[in-house]
């Protein structure tokens, strides 16, 4: 069975040296999208995110996440585009923001350990985080409200902390994201399979981690439908 795996990783910006706010930078939101080759941009909140098309090969995911990122920075050449798990900003510049800028946790996620809706974060602090959410599909069409494949999601999820989120400890020491968002089996059910939501954006600065983030999903998976009855 052919595994796909895609990415909708968010970023910083800085102008002078100083984290700004991404919002209005770029076309692009979460309901629209903005199309590149490859993938897509979009603002979110105040970061910037870009996804990819699904992938069939680790040089293939690796290519997809390097150019789309490539033009993603293009399209702000005055700003500096980082992939840093946390961006600090003052009380000042939170308050000029719109309120659709400051807004966290618009949609649920969920726990796949607890099989219950996460917390939603606090937004009423000086900083914001930026996540590397890994998209995987096995499947299509599958309707997200269904018992059976929001299981089967959640053992993906629970996997993935094997496979992923606990490698990445040894990649991303942040530890201030967590207060708020990538609790162990976070995910998200999909028509095409499930959204990890674990992971920061730190595997951006690597492609060694890159392509190890891609097969450690594979080898998960690989394992999980030869050995997780779910997926009889």
């Amino acid at each position: 069975m052919e595994i796909l795996v895609g990415c909708d990783p968010e970023c910083f910006v800085k102008q002078n040296g100083t984290f700004v706010s991404a919002y209005g930078l770029i076309p692009g939101d979460k309901k629209n999208p903005f199309p590149v080759a490859k993938g897509a941009v979009q603002v979110d909140g105040m970061a910037l995110e870009f996804n990819i098309l699904p992938a069939a090969s680790a040089d293939e995911f690796c290519i997809n996440v390097e150019e789309v990122f490539a033009a993603l920075k293009q399209m702000v050449p005055e700003y500096q585009v980082v992939a840093t798990p946390v961006a600090d900003f003052t009380k000042e510049h939170m308050a000029e923001q719109p309120a659709e800028a400051l807004e966290l946790g618009c949609d649920p996620d969920f726990n796949g350990w607890l099989m219950l809706p996460n917390d939603k974060p606090n937004g009423n602090r000086l900083f914001r985080t930026a996540a590397g959410h890994i998209h995987i599909g096995w499947t299509e069409g599958e309707d997200v409200t269904s018992s059976q494949h929001f299981a089967r999601a959640a053992a993906v999820a629970r996997q993935m902390d094997f496979y992923l989120g606990l490698p990445s400890l040894f990649w991303d020491e942040d530890v201030r994201r967590r207060e708020m968002y990538g609790k162990a089996g976070c995910f998200r059910p999909k028509s095409y399979g499930m959204e990890y939501r674990t992971l920061s954006n730190a595997w951006l600065n690597s492609k060694k981690v890159m392509t190890l983030v891609y097969n450690n999903v594979q080898e998960g998976m690989k394992n999980i439908f030869n050995d997780n009855l779910l997926f009889d």
